[in-house]
């Protein structure tokens, strides 16, 4: 269960996919450069291998624990959130202003990828804290700012979200819990909250939770819906901790996976909050996070889906079974030896460099529609963004359940046997298809808010310029340029089918909204490793251009070759299936299920 930190492929794909050199450009990225770059991925993988890893099996071995109103966690993951907070890591694209580090979302991606691949449970803390940062930051008032986030960015605090209850999970216009105004110009806020990640530990002195909550006058609905900052510990005015709030953890999710992750039922009982903002907006303050989140799960899925592969090809290379069925010795070789184990393990490895692709440039679109001098270039980017991330979200996580399992399936029967560790890597990412919006909501977001909302005008856009790339790809490999063309052919026949159905019919769009989401992702997948393969093609004419070594971009072009090959044919199955629109699905009577 050894663990690399792919540092080489992190640097190749920041290079081509998230456009580094143009983000370093940007204002917001003054003083940066490649070499710090280099420098935070170097010790940001050192830390991945050397602090987390190892505390992975020990997490999922020994969960997290509610004991006498605390939750507790193994020593082992404190010792590391201490060398992880002190290192400065948890602030690495906190705000500056507040202590953070302020770096490129781009840079941050890789690093998290290395964190979650690490320790997945662990790093759900940190991005919950982000996500609390980033909410705070765009919406709460001065004074919450400088109270809240110089502790929130240096992880000496944590945060939360506070969104599901019972009976309001998706539906969050179904959300109960109260906030009745108190004296002191606070609010006394009550209710129930599930499924709260990292909602109570002891790691950190104070958690400071964002909860979705509703005055008494508010009207139903998601407009009647509040945001409201509640400390676990009142702050007093110099800064100090005051008095335990009344929000508790009542009891922790017994949960297939990410075991050291509390889960956490949260009970306030007229615990004190603070309105952020103004009342009725809640909802849309805490979605001005969801990007972030959604990005980060989809890294969540990726990088899970990494750790997985890696082992299996480690089991390959020294699992010992059978002869070489295309040679003629009757002596056992090792099973990466085998051509159906082969194709196992490169269908991971490519998908898993299409997917790790497709993040990095919905991390860059965050840093240009952030950062970008040009207001129509920022806007530009955060239409591209708004379009991928429902992409990256689902298709990687998707694809993460796929790729573990097929990591599992390596090892043959030792994969089902827990201490093998395969298992839970199994375990693990089946969490992220589901949270932060289950990728059926994706996709139907997709379909309307993405797609038929501007008249696919995006999803052309982005297809354009694969098809540009397509053309420089087919002077260098003719097949591979001709199959990259005849898949965006399909999505841009996928796109206007799409746009059809909502007009028509929307249920037929939404029974095809999986598959049209899973064929974008497919071959906008596909685009980025033409990308790559182009690169590659670049630096090995140049060996001066080429400081990764010969060896390692031919495997970038192997790479290109397998997707196309074993990965991309799957558009055609999706694009029949949204051209159809799925009318069968509609067609079943219910009470024939």
């Amino acid at each position: 269960m050894i663990y690399h930190a792919p540092v080489n492929e992190l640097r190749f794909a920041l290079q081509v996919h998230g456009r580094l050199p143009e983000i370093l450009a940007l204002p917001s990225a003054a003083g940066l450069d490649q070499d710090t770059v280099d420098a935070v991925l170097e010790e940001a993988g050192k830390f991945a291998e050397q602090e987390l890893a190892p505390t992975n099996r020990t997490g999922d071995l020994n969960g997290a624990r509610l004991v006498d109103g605390k939750v507790l966690t193994h020593p082992d993951l404190a010792q590391a959130f201490a060398a992880y907070r002190d290192a400065g890591w948890l602030g690495l694209r906190a705000p500056a202003d507040y202590g953070g580090q302020g770096l490129p979302a781009v840079v941050s991606a890789a690093c998290e990828e290395m964190w979650c691949s690490a320790n997945l449970a662990f790093s759900l803390l940190p991005m919950l804290t982000l996500g609390a940062i980033e909410a705070i930051l765009s919406h709460a008032s001065d004074e919450q700012k400088q109270t809240y986030l110089p502790n929130m960015s240096q992880g000496l605090w944590s945060g939360t979200m506070n969104l599901t209850e019972p009976q309001a999970g998706t539906d969050l216009a179904q959300v109960a819990s109260k906030a009745v105004p108190k004296d002191n110009g606070a609010y006394a806020v009550s209710g129930q909250k599930i499924f709260i990640t990292w909602g109570d530990q002891e790691l950190t002195e104070n958690v400071i939770h964002l909860v979705l909550a509703r005055l008494p006058d508010a009207p139903a609905g998601v407009k009647g819906i509040s945001l409201f900052i509640v400390p676990k510990y009142l702050v007093n005015a110099d800064g100090s901790l005051g008095a335990r709030n009344a929000a508790h953890a009542v009891g922790l999710e017994h949960k297939l996976g990410i075991h050291a992750s509390p889960t956490c039922v949260m009970q306030f009982d007229e615990a004190e909050g603070y309105l952020i903002g103004e009342a009725g907006k809640g909802l849309m303050y805490m979605f001005t996070m969801m990007n972030h989140a959604r990005l980060g799960v989809g890294v969540e899925g990726h990088a899970v889906a990494e750790r997985a592969y890696q082992a299996a090809l480690a089991y390959a290379r020294e699992r010992v079974q059978s002869r070489d069925i295309g040679g003629h010795s009757k002596t056992p070789v090792t099973i990466i030896h085998h051509p159906d184990v082969r194709r196992m393990l490169l269908v991971q490895k490519a998908t898993l460099a299409a997917q790790r692709a497709l993040y990095m440039q919905a991390a860059a679109a965050i840093d240009t529609a952030h950062g970008h001098p040009n207001a129509d270039e920022a806007a530009r980017a955060e239409a591209v963004l708004n379009f991928l991330i429902p992409i990256v979200k689902s298709w990687c996580t998707d694809n993460g359940t796929v790729l573990t399992n097929l990591a599992m399936q390596v090892y043959g029967g030792m994969g089902y046997v827990e201490e093998t560790g395969a298992a839970q890597y199994v375990r693990d990412v089946r969490i992220t298809p589901i949270y932060e919006g289950a990728n059926g909501i994706q996709a139907l977001d997709l379909i309307g808010r993405k797609t038929a909302a501007d008249g696919g005008a995006v999803a052309r856009a982005l297809l354009a310029d694969g098809q540009s790339v397509a053309a420089k790809l087919a002077t260098v490999d003719a097949e591979l340029g001709a199959q990259l063309q005849q898949a965006l052919a399909l999505a841009e026949q996928s796109v206007a089918d799409i746009l059809a159905q909502m007009t028509s019919n929307p249920e037929l769009a939404a029974a095809a909204s999986n598959a049209y989401l899973n064929q974008m992702g497919c071959t906008l997948g596909a685009v980025a490793l033409a990308r790559a393969h182009l690169a590659a093609q670049d630096a090995l004419a140049d060996a001066a251009n080429a400081p990764l070594g010969e060896d390692f971009y031919q495997t970038q072009q192997h790479v290109t070759q397998v997707y196309f090959t074993q990965v991309l044919p799957q558009i055609h199955t999706h694009a029949a299936l949204v051209h159809s629109g799925s009318p069968a699905l509609l067609a079943v009577p219910l009470e024939s299920f």
